[in-house]
């Protein structure tokens, strides 16, 4: 048989016959110099598709699911866990509130310096350090420590690193310069924020109710190291260190103090909302319903997050984020009215999913204006500081939500939420709308 031996041969077809069946043999290059035709019946692949067909998005993201899991398990852990051993809910209280006072100092601290040595180097010695003081609390709790260890053993848990910050970076480093794209990162991360703070809490009280005391607390802490392990080891989708970056602190930075009271305003509206609703349900007799009534909620807005980043919303992150706190701010209304003229739960559960899913696409706009206006290498930093405004605010929210429903009645506490959605939507309207492109010079261009 004929070998090809020169170019114009291995270009041209060989044509031979073997039997009665003619054969022929193309010897041309493999390679894409020709784009195929597209298929017009072929379905177009969606924007979550091509978000995780990224090399390293999927490990990185499954990682750190699971350490951010146990965010919504250690509260509600560390609560049935103390009041059933000691019997008091207000050291429970106490104790948990402690614990959210040293994060809110801690957490910028540590996101300092994950974005100055890089994540791998801090956020997994953080995590163990604070795995460790979950584990001190359970001791102390298990053996009949005295108060003040409880204290100091919550207080320790404050380094744990801010791991959905720490994912956001990683998709704003990935898709850098692809606005539409981060956008639908930013949606996922937030609907997965919702889905971790909706299962957490059922999680726990699951653990703490079949199993042992502690058991929820030792899973969390479990899972919390294990997906810190696998979120770290995937280097090649972390963002490089800035060890010497110049740039000023986020907290100075233009437009960032508005964003931060816009999320302290927000996150009162969540606080409220939850002890309004537990106690609104314990009220009627339903004590054991109302977490299933704040699932939904939950759910609405995870939802929303999911819906909203498939879409491409018109305008910039600017002037999208007044739309957004007017939404939230309307929506509100409907669990008050729904708890006001009907007083039962089961139309005050449908409220609640419906006014969750204002919820999602705010937090969304937000963060993406937070991740504008944080200068360059400061990106954790940043965003750590719009999750300790949102834990601030929660704080406050559920000290005003508990104060109306003792002084007033449950029902008028579903105002609170409405007037803390109001306010931030008053600070959007006079602070942040004055302010221009932000720090950083692809902050001009629209976001979507």
């Amino acid at each position: 048989m004929p070998q090809p031996t020169s170019r114009a041969t291995r270009d041209t077809p060989l044509l031979t016959v073997t039997a009665d069946t003619l054969v022929a043999v193309d010897f041309g290059p493999r390679g894409r110099s020709e784009p195929r035709a597209k298929d017009p019946y072929r379905r177009p692949e969606g924007p979550y598709r091509r978000l995780f067909a990224l090399p390293g998005a999927r490990a990185f993201t499954a990682g750190n699911l699971i350490a951010r899991l146990p965010m919504g398990m250690f509260s509600v852990s560390a609560v049935v866990m103390i009041a059933g051993t000691r019997g008091s809910y207000a050291l429970a209280g106490a104790v948990t509130a402690t614990g959210l006072a040293a994060t809110a100092v801690v957490a910028p601290w540590t996101a300092r310096l994950v974005d100055r040595y890089g994540q791998a180097r801090v956020a997994l010695p953080a995590t163990v350090f604070a795995v460790l003081g979950s584990l001190a609390l359970l001791l102390c709790v298990r053996y009949g420590a005295p108060d003040w260890t409880l204290f100091a053993s919550y207080a320790a848990t404050a380094t744990t690193p801010n791991t959905g910050g720490m994912s956001r970076a990683r998709w704003a480093h990935l898709l850098k310069g692809d606005a539409e794209a981060l956008h639908t990162a930013n949606s996922f991360e937030q609907a997965a924020d919702e889905l971790c703070f909706m299962l957490g809490p059922v999680l726990a009280a699951f653990l703490c109710g079949t199993s042992f005391p502690e058991a929820g607390t030792l899973v969390g802490a479990v899972l919390l190291l294990t997906g810190t392990v696998l979120f770290t080891a995937q280097r090649s989708t972390e963002p490089p260190a800035a060890r010497r970056s110049s740039a000023r602190s986020p907290f100075r930075s233009p437009g960032m103090r508005p964003l931060l009271v816009v999320c302290l305003a927000t996150g009162a509206v969540f606080g409220s909302l939850e002890v309004v609703t537990l106690a609104f349900a314990d009220e009627r007799g339903h004590r054991a319903a109302s977490g299933a009534v704040l699932a939904l909620q939950a759910a609405g807005s995870c939802a929303a997050g999911l819906l909203y980043g498939a879409i491409r919303p018109a305008g910039s992150a600017r002037a999208r984020l007044p739309w957004c706190l007017a939404a939230m701010a309307a929506l509100m209304t409907l669990p008050l009215l729904a708890a006001g003229l009907t007083g039962s739960l089961v139309p005050l559960a449908g409220a609640l999913l419906v006014a969750g899913m204002a919820t999602a696409p705010t937090m969304v706009t937000t963060m993406t204006l937070v991740q504008r206006y944080t200068p360059e290498g400061r990106l954790n930093e940043g965003m750590t500081l719009a999750v300790t405004g949102l834990l601030g605010g929660i704080a406050c929210g559920s000290a005003a939500g508990g104060w109306t429903v003792e002084h007033v009645s449950a029902t008028a506490g579903y105002g609170v939420p409405v007037a803390a959605a109001a306010i931030a939507l008053l600070v959007a309207l006079c602070t942040l709308v004055l302010f221009g492109p932000s720090n950083r010079s692809a902050d001009s261009l629209p976001t979507h």
